[in-house]
């Protein structure tokens, strides 16, 4: 949803009632994950997506009925063998969709959440997907306040409680209520959307690989973050809009610079002087990946500096490279495209193999 907030932002400050449907829930191999969302607004526009085309145009109809009529409704697609062609996902998947009008009365707290978002904040949004508790009840919190009411004060505090902690991680899921705060797999079910700041991607080496890998980071929807010693490469008309270019020796700037398990850390400098500390700091720190650039003569001598530098195997292990997947990249948007693959592979358990030589689900489990 974070890509569409700001038009329906904007639709929310005008005060034009819009129609959210979110999905919620899905199984097999469904095309978008829970959070994904598409809004019907004023004179019928559309934003955003729920299953890459195979039911939107049912949403469509259902986000202009809760509109007409105030109440959320819960739906659930799947794939129909009778006929490709009804509503259904033809990948075979199933997802659950809730669909509940959106205005300043009904949901009070969507603008704050909005500019939250949009500043970076964290803030997480419960919203009740089925009964007994009101269908569409919002509840927002934030690390250090809430905004609204899922109907009772027990469902509030549990609510709370649960949100705070998976916002930390970035969770997106459905959790299950009694009306008290019981936690019971047979209670109120209650969608838990987390708004977590975006991950970080952070490059060093302001080389044309630089340029490209910082493009597509941006595109994945990374805070990417250049950084190189030399002033004279290190300028921001290199790089695309939105990137932030810091001029320090690479391995002062890690040390001082806050990572987490989602940071992606890309070493393109290819050069020891610059790779070897860099890379001393960046193993010892949390990170999801961590890739550095060059040949396999390379990696060798520079992992044989680390080796002499203190760092254990254990440390080493954590360290992709040569970096990239092997595309037979030559270009630097090439090589952009082989990191990219790389980081989003391990982030999701891929194995970089061809989906026509896999077989089982082509979506991984979170």
């Amino acid at each position: 949803m974070r890509e569409i907030l700001p038009v329906l932002n904007g639709w929310y400050a005008a005060g034009a009632p819009f129609g959210l449907a979110t999905v919620v829930a899905v199984s097999r191999s469904a095309p978008r994950d829970p959070g994904a969302a598409m809004a019907v607004g004023p004179d019928d526009e559309v934003v955003g997506s729920v299953s890459g085309g195979c039911v939107e145009g049912a949403v469509f109809e259902l986000a202009r009925e809760v509109v007409a009529d105030g109440a959320a409704r819960l739906e659930t697609f799947g794939y129909s063998d009778e006929d490709a062609f009804a509503v259904g996902l033809t990948c075979g998947g199933e997802i659950t969709l809730l669909v509940r009008p959106v205005t300043p009365g009904l949901d009070p707290s969507f603008g704050a959440v909005a500019e939250s978002v949009a500043a970076g904040e964290p803030v997480t949004v419960a919203t009740v997907t089925d009964g007994p508790a009101p269908r569409g009840a919002t509840l927002a919190v934030w690390p250090d306040r809430t905004r609204g009411t899922l109907g009772t004060e027990g469902l509030d505090a549990a609510v709370t409680a649960d949100a705070r902690g998976e916002l930390a991680l970035g969770v997106t899921g459905v959790r299950h209520y009694g009306p008290r705060g019981q936690r019971r797999e047979d209670a109120v079910p209650v969608f838990l959307h987390s708004f977590a700041p975006p991950p970080r991607m952070l490059v060093f080496g302001a080389i044309d690989y630089a340029a490209a890998v910082a493009r597509i980071g941006d595109f994945l929807g990374y805070r990417v973050t250049v950084c190189d010693a030399r002033p004279v490469f290190a300028t921001p008309k290199r790089f695309p809009p939105g990137v932030e270019v810091v001029v320090e020796w690479p391995h002062r700037y890690l040390r001082d610079t806050d990572t987490d398990g989602r940071t992606a850390v890309c070493v393109l400098t290819h050069d020891p002087k610059f790779d070897v500390p860099l890379l001393e700091v960046a193993l010892r720190r949390p990170a999801a990946y961590i890739g550095a650039m060059g040949s396999r003569r390379t990696h060798d001598e520079r992992r044989a500096r680390l080796v002499e530098a203190g760092l254990t195997d254990a440390e080493l292990a954590r360290l992709r490279s040569p970096v990239g997947l092997d595309l037979g990249a030559r270009t630097p948007e090439e090589v952009a495209v082989s990191v990219a693959a790389e980081i989003v592979a391990l982030r999701w358990g891929g194995s970089g193999a061809p989906l026509t030589a896999t077989a089982g689900a082509i979506h991984r489990a979170r």
